[in-house]
């Protein structure tokens, strides 16, 4: 590829993906949600198949998309994104969600609107499941705007805090959550602590 950074000039809004399996509620951040038809109303979301949302969205045949706003904080990106529903309960001691008529949570903080789905075929995409679903119910919450990827690098994700005393190493950061790494290389197999990204999502700083 001449330069992987025209990817970047894509649009994408940020969405929590919900889903409910037995007692079990999770969710994940996504920024893959696009409605492709009007009538029938019809909705598409890709899901990394490592997440349990995945697991549970495939099970189930159900899930909810909450549109996060401007008015979303990093706590949500933290929450949702940066832990597995795996080893956590991703909605311990979070009051900002109420349960749609599916039965499904749908987040009241930091978003603008939630809208279900009834997923009626699927893609796999390798890495990632592609869903294809009817929009079975749908609400908005307010009218700030959608927040996108680009809103977010530049106003929610926390700026990269350098040491306060030269160490002499190189340092990488982390272009999702803004961690930084220090030392002579960054291993190929490095996985960022905080949000778990690997370090092809890492930059050399200046």
């Amino acid at each position: 590829m001449k330069n992987e950074k025209a990817m970047y000039a894509l649009t994408y809004g940020l969405f929590i993906l919900t889903a409910r399996q037995g007692e079990k509620d999770n969710g994940c951040i996504v920024n893959t949600v696009g409605q492709v038809t009007i009538a029938p109303n019809r909705i598409t979301v890709a899901v990394d198949k490592t997440n349990l949302t995945h697991d549970m969205i495939a099970e189930t045949g159900k899930f909810t998309v909450s549109v996060l706003s401007e008015k979303a904080n990093f706590d949500l990106f933290r929450r949702f994104g940066f832990q597995s529903g795996r080893d956590v309960d991703k909605f311990a001691g979070f009051g900002g969600a109420g349960r749609g008529e599916n039965g499904i949570l749908y987040i009241t903080e930091g978003t603008n609107a939630w809208m279900s789905g009834k997923v009626v075929s699927s893609i796999d995409l390798g890495t990632h499941t592609l869903f294809l679903a009817d929009v079975l119910d749908a609400d908005m919450l307010s009218e700030v705007p959608s927040v996108t990827y680009a809103y977010y690098q530049a106003h929610i994700k926390p700026r990269p805090q350098a040491p306060s005393e030269p160490s002499g190493k190189k340092r990488w950061v982390c272009k999702v959550c803004g961690y930084i790494y220090e030392g002579d290389v960054l291993p190929e197999d490095f996985i960022c602590p905080i949000c778990k990204h690997p370090a092809s999502d890492f930059e050399e700083m200046e």
